[in-house]
């Protein structure tokens, strides 16, 4: 061969060499993920397994319940769980009921009036919750709202409303517009056409924006360390730390208040996982 001419690959052996690399490609993502997974899992298998084991006095040897019998008998975890799922849910409610209308606004509006609104939530949504914190406390101590749930389903429902509405805008942008100008020429009004068209193939992005609200209310510890002062009062989650305090040797009896905790987010993504689904609105406007 001489030193002009060039190596001509078949094109069988240049597609089992792109094949070769792809497959070297997937391993590595399959091995990082692999790792990632269980620097995730091996602390909550932790948790799992330690909550069923004796706690001390216990006369048992190995594997059992009685953690989480005492938790439920003697001590305040039942009222510390309703008081978080309370709160949760209320919020999680009157989020995703103020956010799916106006969303709508901001993602169909135009104008001054709109474009201000929008980045009056930018700026809003910037800023930590700890900025507000003891200017809310003053305020909501002379309004007799402190130690109070629902001075505490106020604070989340205002923390957790501009991420809300701007999840719920964006998800509208990705509906097409033509799908309610099509119920309008058929005799919807604007309200009709949204509640029937928009809302309905915005189950997604709801559940998303809910999921959102619910993580955000169920896993707060600064504004409840704040407000909160009554035992009863307590949410799960500095329910949990005050346990801790008091329990800090006895490590059956805290990791089962742990999972305790853990259970309703776990129990929320199973149930939901399978409604997260953003094909088929694209779809509709096949034929037209």
């Amino acid at each position: 061969m001489s030193a002009t001419q060039t190596l001509v690959v078949p094109p069988r052996h240049r597609h089992r060499i792109a094949t070769d690399a792809q497959l070297r490609g997937r391993w590595w993502k399959f091995s990082a993920l692999l790792v990632i997974t269980a620097v995730v899992i091996v602390p909550i298998a932790g948790v799992l397994y330690l909550s069923t084991q004796p706690s001390l006095g216990s006369s048992a040897t190995s594997f059992t319940l009685e953690n989480y019998i005492k938790i439920f008998s003697e001590t305040n975890v039942l009222p510390w769980l309703r008081n978080s799922l309370t709160v949760t849910l209320a919020t999680v409610i009157v989020s995703v009921a103020v956010a799916a209308p106006a969303g709508y606004v901001l993602s169909r509006g135009r104008g001054k009036l709109v474009s201000g609104y929008s980045l009056l939530l930018f700026i809003i949504q910037s800023l930590p919750v700890v900025t507000a914190v003891i200017p809310l406390f003053i305020l909501f101590a002379k309004m007799n709202l402190v130690d109070n749930l629902v001075g505490l389903t106020i604070i989340y429902v205002g923390s957790t409303m501009s991420v809300a509405i701007w999840m719920m805008a964006a998800y509208y942008d990705s509906i097409p517009i033509a799908l309610e100008e099509a119920a309008w020429i058929d005799g919807a009004s604007l309200f009709g056409g949204f509640l029937r068209i928009v809302l309905r193939n915005s189950l997604p992005g709801v559940l998303s924006t809910a999921i959102f609200s619910f993580l955000l209310a169920w896993n707060d510890y600064l504004v409840v360390l704040v407000f909160i002062r009554s035992d009863t009062s307590f949410t799960l989650s500095v329910g949990l730390q005050s346990f801790f305090q008091q329990n800090a040797t006895n490590w059956g009896l805290v990791m089962a208040v742990a999972v305790i905790a853990m259970l309703p987010p776990v129990i929320l993504f199973a149930v939901l996982n399978k409604y997260f689904s953003v094909g088929g609105i694209g779809g509709s406007l096949a034929g037209r």
